[in-house]
């Protein structure tokens, strides 16, 4: 028998939210306080939310349930907290 791959715990969702958006604010105010923020990151910024916001509203709409509306902020939050860690933030903060 083959397990099903299902979507983590909401509580746990949340923990995972906190900790990758804590990451990216914290990457970000960095970028912002020290004049490298680039007109690109400040649309991504933005964008990224409306997109998450959108994907969240259909499955709202459709009764997909908690998890599938609170998924598509944690997969753009962890995201963004990867590739900023990854850059020239994270050589700067250590």
């Amino acid at each position: 028998m083959t397990k099903k791959s299902r979507a983590p715990a909401l509580p746990l969702m949340f923990a995972r939210l906190a900790v990758a958006s804590w990451g990216t604010i914290m990457h970000r105010s960095v970028m912002i306080a020290q004049g490298t923020c680039s007109v690109a990151e400040y649309r991504r910024m933005v964008a990224e939310k409306l997109a998450a916001s959108q994907s969240a509203t259909t499955a709202a709409l459709t009764g997909k349930g908690a998890a599938a509306m609170l998924s598509p902020y944690l997969d753009r939050a962890r995201a963004n907290h990867r590739r900023l860690a990854s850059g020239a933030v994270a050589r700067i903060v250590r």
